[in-house]
């Protein structure tokens, strides 16, 4: 169940959690938790090449869509530096070299600092067990297909192959199985035989920043619910 409804004063706030708690929540064994509305989350963003989902997500921060404050932005490449900075928000390079991906991590984790939330926006490194665990906080991933189909590389030019009517693109909370936490929200659009692999490509871009847009909105809303494996978005 999700419930909104108008704040008691401040003064008050924590003595109505307690006797919530007290009264309903131990009594029946209740996970619960309550949510300011009016308090903004930090979110960060991490980024490789592909800056489509990284632009859009911008654009919706700079018209105060998002419903969240942008801190930083982190890539293993170079190339999104200016677009960022232009903002006024910090970006930061860490690349991952061979060998050295626990040090980036550990890198990765120093500049990210205290943030409510990761937004993954073709982040195209696998992120350790270690780091999800030191983060403490929930990330976000936009898969490029509809998963479960064509998961791991080049799903588009396997679409292609076998000749697919509908692509479509799967954002997730992050967890230790790649590609397998919990489904926040996804989309398709039809496609023909007249298209090629750049015209899945091209589609699918549009397809991806929608999704991961509607995912990282509903987060922030405290829309989205985990029962188990799956998730109730209200």
């Amino acid at each position: 169940m999700r419930m909104v409804f108008d704040p008691v004063p401040a003064g008050e706030r924590k003595a109505l959690q307690q006797r919530f708690s007290a009264e309903l929540g131990e009594p029946f064994e209740m996970e619960h938790r309550f949510a300011e509305s009016d308090v903004r989350k930090r979110a960060a963003i991490m980024v490789s090449r592909e800056d489509h989902c990284l632009s859009d997500l911008l654009w919706r921060w700079r018209s105060d869509e998002l419903g969240a404050d942008v801190v930083a932005v982190i890539s293993n490449h170079d190339e999104h530096r200016d677009q960022v900075t232009s903002l006024g928000l910090p970006f930061h390079h860490v690349p991952v070299e061979a060998g050295a991906k626990a040090e980036a991590e550990a890198r990765t984790l120093q500049l990210l600092g205290e943030i409510d939330l990761l937004v993954l926006a073709r982040y195209m490194q696998v992120l350790s067990a270690e780091f999800l665990e030191r983060l403490r906080v929930p990330a976000i991933n936009i898969h490029h297909s509809f998963l479960p189909a064509f998961v791991g590389a080049d799903p588009y030019g396997r679409a292609h192959e076998r000749g697919v009517k509908l692509i479509g693109a799967t954002a997730h909370y992050v967890t230790e199985e790649l590609d397998a936490g919990p489904i926040i929200d996804q989309d398709v659009t039809r496609v023909s035989h007249r298209d090629e692999v750049a015209d899945l490509q091209r589609i699918g871009r549009d397809i991806e920043r929608l999704v991961l847009a509607r995912a990282v909105k509903a987060h922030i809303d405290d829309r989205v619910l985990l029962d188990g494996a799956r998730t109730i978005v209200f």
